[in-house]
C-alpha cells in the first residue's frame, strides 16, 4: 500500500489503525435488520441515506457504529434526534444494529 497515493493517504492509514484497535462487536445482523425499521426513516432502508443531514450507515465498520451509537446513548455525543432514539437502546440492540449495517456490502465507483 502506497500511502503517498491521493486516496490512500496518512489519514486513511490512521483510520485503519484506529479501527483495528477497537474491540470486535458480536452483533447479530439478522436481529439488527429486524430492529432497523426506525433507523430507515432517516438513514434509508439499507443504510443509504437520501437526506442531506443523515449519514450513510451501510458499509461502515462495525466497531465504529457501536462506538457512535453508545456515545449517543450515553450522552457523550449529542444530536437532537439521535440522542432521543439511542437513549433506550441496549448494548445488544447496538451490537445487532451495527452488525446489520456493517454486513451490507457497498460498491464504490470512481467518477469518470
Amino acid at each position: 500500500m502506497d500511502i503517498r497515493h491521493p486516496i490512500v493517504g496518512p489519514a486513511c492509514v490512521a483510520l485503519a489503525l484506529a479501527a483495528a484497535a477497537m474491540p470486535a462487536a458480536a452483533g447479530d445482523p439478522l436481529a439488527g435488520k429486524n430492529k432497523s425499521r426506525a433507523c430507515a426513516v432517516c438513514h434509508g432502508l439499507y443504510g443509504k441515506s437520501e437526506r442531506p443531514d443523515a449519514p450513510h450507515l451501510s458499509g461502515q465498520v462495525e466497531p465504529y457504529l457501536v462506538q457512535q451509537l453508545r456515545a449517543y446513548r450515553d450522552g457523550k455525543r449529542r444530536h437532537e434526534v439521535m440522542s432521543i432514539v439511542a437513549a433506550d437502546l441496549t448494548n445488544a440492540d447496538i451490537d445487532d444494529l451495527s452488525a446489520w449495517y456493517a454486513s451490507i456490502e457497498i460498491t464504490v465507483k470512481q467518477a469518470e
